[in-house]
């Protein structure tokens, strides 16, 4: 009886080495600067030298998909809608189905595209519980960073940027795309994908929390914070 367990937890162990091996996985890892983020503790300064702490961050990716070197082969990952959270640190791991080489770029979308915000309340990471759905008419909340800072003008010097909106002139969502510079990759376990929450102060649009403490609505500012935050992905290393 004790052979025919140990036997069973060595082919076990050989199965979770040989399927590890057959995957690839996407390490998000959030910055601000080059400071690794920490909720609720860490001060950080924003390039206007307004201090700042972060209670949340959270974002949407959409349609993850991976060309390959020859751009005639897309490898498109299986869950179609991933909310990625700082305070969850297992939605910060992609892990996908399928051994990478030779790959050229990554690409998705940073939101939730229009036929799912006309949809309703839905299940999954798009449940309205994980709290990022507006309302039927406004659709789903994109990207979320709130904090607090001495800065801010609101109550309690709280900020609260919640980006949205899908309609005409109003649409949020931000296709990404992601160059790999280094060619003929052999194999690939790993790819560190880095967020630097510091792009959505400053870059198409300079965005002073004294001046716009809170974005609660699809608009001008959601616009403005969408076309800053774009910017904040960096592929940091490949291994």
């Amino acid at each position: 009886m004790r052979k025919n367990v140990t036997l069973c937890m060595l082919f076990s162990l050989l199965y979770f080495i040989a399927s590890a091996q057959n995957n690839t996985v996407i390490k998000l890892v959030h910055k601000v600067g080059d400071k690794t983020l920490k909720l609720h503790t860490e001060t950080y300064f924003n390039q206007f030298n307004e201090p700042f702490t972060v209670h949340k961050f959270k974002y949407y990716i959409t349609g993850l998909q991976i060309e390959y070197e020859n751009g005639k082969k897309k490898y498109t990952f299986e869950k179609p809608y991933h909310l990625v959270a700082e305070e969850d640190s297992t939605t910060k791991m992609i892990t996908l189905n399928k051994p990478l080489k030779n790959i050229t770029t990554i690409s998705f979308l940073l939101g939730v595209d229009s036929l799912r915000n006309v949809s309703g309340a839905q299940t999954d990471d798009l449940d309205p519980m994980k709290g990022m759905f507006w309302t039927w008419n406004t659709g789903y909340i994109y990207a979320k960073l709130e904090g607090q800072s001495d800065s801010s003008h609101a109550a309690a010097h709280y900020f609260s940027y919640h980006v949205g909106g899908y309609k005409f002139n109003e649409n949020a969502a931000r296709k990404i795309v992601l160059k790999i510079d280094e060619k003929s990759q052999p194999s690939i376990n790993e790819i560190t994908i880095e967020a630097d929450i510091l792009k959505w102060f400053a870059g198409a649009n300079e965005i002073k929390i004294s001046n716009a403490a809170v974005c609660h609505q699809p608009g001008a500012l959601a616009m403005m914070l969408a076309d800053n935050y774009k910017n904040m992905f960096t592929i940091t290393a490949i291994r």
